[in-house]
């Protein structure tokens, strides 16, 4: 199939391009940037140059291409550091999460695509009350810690607009905390380096439930939704959902880095927020069920324990990788 990669260069855009082309697909790679047109075309993909908020660049760019399937897989957090302000850290992915999903669904349609995969987010948005582990069938959080409502907000818009256009058969995946190479937990990442600096507290009990997925699983998953599976929303996570108070020194340990620091919620209330209250002590973790019956897909990782260990285990990062 003919694929369009919005995105292409991000963090799963990085290993989905070449998994594609490995697959037999023939790809058209998204970028703003012409410096990584070359590398894009270098891998076998023919490169177009756009902003996703240029609505006219992006819809030319479809016609032009004429795809069978467009991959929205745009984003601009090119850093994370402050889990406190978090509409603030996720402003310009929201405006790519609507206006830039505007965009590419007008142009899908304008190019005769059948096919629209987006990316989503799953843990946190879901409602923090009831189980543990949620399904796509359990509501998305009603109320929102202020502070994350104009993020969720825009996650409900990129996932309604997929799902509700005319003439598509759009497919929303609901990706777990990603790990791995151009991620923030990677060595030289924002997390990691936040953790090895003691700035990433355990709060409370850190009973907040989170699921993981490995950044290479991810775009595997993503392949699997380009070529089959019903439109409809598909959590991406591994098969180990886990509270904060596991997963967190576990990942210190991996790194290298002294055990995380311990805040009871009124002292965390001023260092990271309502937001960091919420993530370390009330979210939900997902299960994977529906995209492994679905989609046919199993994660190479199936628990962050072993994708930690395998990607991040006593490592010294070395100058020219900090960021």
């Amino acid at each position: 199939m003919r694929v369009f990669v919005a995105g292409a260069t991000g963090a799963i855009g990085k290993p989905l391009v070449p998994m594609l082309l490995d697959g037999g697909h023939e790809v058209v790679a998204m970028t703003r940037s012409r410096d990584k047109a070359e590398g894009l075309r270098a891998t076998g993909a023919t490169p177009v140059v756009a902003d996703g908020l240029d609505r006219q660049a992006v819809v030319d760019a479809l016609v032009a291409s004429r795809p069978e399937v467009v991959v929205h897989q745009l984003t601009a957090l090119t850093g994370f550091k402050d889990m406190k302000h978090w509409d603030r850290e996720w402003a310009q992915t929201d405006r790519l999460r609507t206006e830039g999903t505007d965009h590419l669904l007008e142009g899908a349609k304008a190019a005769g695509a059948h096919r629209f995969v987006a990316q989503s987010y799953s843990g946190w948005p879901y409602a923090r009350e009831g189980g543990t582990v949620k399904t796509e069938e359990d509501a998305l959080d009603p109320r929102p810690p202020e502070g994350m409502r104009r993020t969720l907000d825009a996650i409900r818009y990129v996932e309604q607009r997929t799902l509700g256009t005319a003439g598509i058969d759009g497919l929303v995946l609901r990706y777990g905390g990603l790990y791995g190479p151009g991620t923030s937990v990677a060595p030289g990442g924002d997390i990691v380096e936040l953790i090895r600096a003691r700035r990433f507290p355990l709060v409370d009990g850190g009973t907040g439930v989170w699921s993981f997925i490995q950044i290479e699983d991810a775009a595997a998953a993503t392949v699997a939704a380009v070529e089959r599976g019903r439109p409809g929303i598909y959590n991406v996570v591994d098969d180990d959902p886990a509270p904060v108070a596991e997963w967190l020194p576990e990942l210190a340990k991996a790194i290298g880095a002294k055990p995380p620091m311990r805040l009871p919620v009124w002292l965390a209330r001023l260092a990271v927020g309502e937001p960091g209250i919420s993530l370390m002590t009330r979210v939900r973790g997902a299960s994977n069920r529906k995209a492994k019956r679905e989609l046919g897909w199993r994660p190479r990782y199936p628990s962050w324990r072993e994708g930690f260990r395998s990607g991040l285990e006593r490592r010294t990062v070395q100058p020219h990788e900090q960021r």
